[in-house]
């Protein structure tokens, strides 16, 4: 203090009577200056222990210059600032008012508390540390602030918040003790719904209005309209399609859009970007229609096809069946390419459902249409079996064309599976039967190459020849032979015996070998009839005249007919009593 320190000695010589006077003004001057009122002054000087304030009164203020906290604080005060502080105590003897301006700041502190717990109103703090179960905030004083009131929802980096200025509302306060408790929540929620209430207020249907992207989701992005957010969906974002936001939009970009729908009790507001420009598919059947070559670009690949663009919010489907010719389904990458640029065709257009099916293979000519001009029925081709199914074998004649062998047409014999026959990626040669371009068929034939076998068969066989032949199949009207290999006919139950039979299995077995009789013959439809039992009979006959033949003429007719039919077995059959008598009085005779 020695450099603060006054010469207190006069060298002026006064009068006891001015002295007197002297004295009684700064009397007066001290009483004003009572300890624990606030003083307003300005900064004179700045020395390494204290800091000179004139506050108006005769005698300058001091105080300690540690009250100033840090050295960033301290370098800031300069000569001419204004400053407040509370006054401590006036030092006649030295001539100093010692001040305070920690107390100074605690006192505004409590009146600004007072004042915003009374009227509701906010009030400005630090946040200075964490502690249990909340913060420490300096607005002044050091005041309390609960983890439940420090946001609208839970803090889950508390660090982050320390060394922040924020807005607070006064939940309680105590002057006495000095206590306070602060709220941040509470202000959010006010500040929210005056925001909220604002925003609602000029919001309408139909209405553009400005915004900027907060964040991007999967299924759209939120706008922040003037403290309230907006959800722009997807699907609202354009008229074509895209697969995220992202592809459109960024966070903090700036955007118009369309208010579509709102409800303030819900806080929901649905906005449309895509609603700014004309929907393209009003007028859509005035620009496209059925069987028009058209050009766009692949924006889209899936399993089941391409989609292709024909103009922004405007989409075409070219299914997986419609790529190629081929009867072969080939993944829509190994063909095309998103934003290759491609020749396609219109298939159907569905304005209500906003659906265009478009094909990518009719833009050529069918494969089989090429390859009519050069082969018909009854050419010979070689190729490559490239399937083999129940019903048949497929096999490749050029690329891209691929014909059906049916199983019937694989040999003249009878043919279980075309895998008896067939294998897959086995070269042969076949004979076209068809083709059928409308149908987008062709048949093919092996068989054929040998010759039609039925032509050979009927030119040297006519009703009334006997043939061997072998059981393959018994059924309920009767049973199926083979005559030879891809050769077959049919013996109804009639036919199998003299006797009545209901049920083929009970005389006859598979691969059985008999003689049969030809009684009925179809060239056109290449089937026949044959008989077991005409065929007995016809053998019966062969035999009677063989036995004729040896005999000399001792014999009169009657008695050769007479042995030989004697000498035939005939099937047995169940005669009634009737028929008995009559059989037993013809032996008699």
């Amino acid at each position: 203090m020695s450099e603060l320190t006054k010469n207190t000695k006069k060298e002026d010589n006064i009068s006891s009577k001015e002295y007197e006077a002297l004295l009684d003004q700064y009397q007066f001057s001290a009483k004003e200056l009572s300890p624990g009122k606030l003083l307003r002054g300005k900064v004179i000087k700045v020395t390494p222990t204290h800091v000179l304030v004139d506050v108006g009164s005769k005698s300058e203020g001091i105080i300690p210059l540690e009250e100033f906290g840090s050295t960033k604080d301290i370098n800031a005060i300069q000569p001419g600032s204004e400053i407040e502080a509370i006054l401590e105590k006036s030092n006649l003897k030295e001539g100093y008012l010692h001040l305070s301006r920690k107390r100074a700041i605690a006192q505004k502190a409590l009146d600004n508390l007072e004042t915003a717990y009374v009227r509701n109103n906010w009030i400005v703090g630090k946040i200075t540390n964490k502690i249990r179960n909340g913060y420490t905030v300096n607005v002044g004083i050091e005041t309390f602030l609960p983890d439940s009131h420090a946001d609208v929802r839970p803090v889950k980096e508390p660090e982050k918040m320390i060394g922040n200025i924020y807005k607070f509302k006064v939940i309680r306060f105590d002057r006495k003790t000095e206590n306070a408790v602060l709220s941040r929540k509470l202000l959010l929620q006010d500040e929210r719904e005056k925001r909220k209430k604002r925003v609602f207020d000029q919001l309408s249907r139909g209405k553009k209005i400005r915004g900027k992207i907060k964040s991007l989701t999967n299924f759209g992005a939120f706008v922040d309209l003037g403290g309230i957010e907006g959800l722009l969906h997807i699907s609202d974002m354009s008229w074509g399609k895209i697969h995220h936001p992202s592809e459109n939009f960024e966070a903090g970009q700036d955007i118009e859009v369309v208010i579509l729908d709102f409800n303030e009790k819900e806080e929901k507001i649905s906005l449309g970007y895509k609603q700014l420009i004309p929907d393209p598919w009003q007028d859509i059947e005035t620009k496209y229609f059925t069987g028009q070559k058209i050009t766009g670009k692949v924006v889209s690949l899936t399993d089941f096809g391409a989609f292709v663009e024909l103009e922004p919010g405007v989409e075409g489907l070219v299914h997986v069946s419609d790529l190629t010719w081929s009867r072969k389904l080939v993944h829509p990458k190994k063909i095309l390419a998103i934003g290759e640029e491609v020749t396609v065709t219109i298939l159907d257009l569905n304005p209500e459902t906003k659906r265009i099916s478009l094909g990518l293979k009719q833009i050529s000519p069918h494969p089989l249409e090429i390859f009519k001009q050069t082969y018909s029925p009854g050419s010979r081709v070689k190729g490559t079996i490239t399937s083999i199914t129940d019903f048949g074998a497929f096999m490749e004649v050029e690329k891209g064309i691929e014909g059906l062998i049916h199983i019937s047409d694989i040999s003249w014999e009878k043919t279980k599976h075309p895998s008896d026959k067939l294998k897959v990626e086995e070269e042969i040669e076949a004979i076209i039967l068809n083709i059928d371009v409308d149908k987008q068929k062709l048949s093919l034939g092996i068989k054929q190459l040998e010759g039609d076998i039925w032509e050979d068969f009927f030119e040297r066989h006519k009703i009334g020849d006997l043939v061997n032949v072998k059981i393959v199949r018994l059924v309920s009207f009767g049973i199926f032979v083979e005559i030879t290999p891809g050769i077959e006919g049919v013996v109804f139950l009639s036919e199998l015996d003299e006797r009545k039979i209901e049920d083929p299995a009970e005389l006859f077995s598979l691969g059985e070998e008999k003689l049969a009789k030809i009684i009925k013959l179809s060239q056109k439809d290449k089937k026949m009839s044959l008989s077991f039992r005409q065929a007995q009979l016809e053998l019966q006959k062969i035999e009677y005249q063989k036995y004729v033949r040896s005999q000399d003429g001792r014999h009169t007719l009657g008695d050769i007919m007479k042995d030989q039919l004697k000498t035939i077995s005939t099937p047995k059959k169940t005669t009634n009593k009737k028929e008995k008598k009559k059989e037993e009085k013809d032996d008699k005779s």
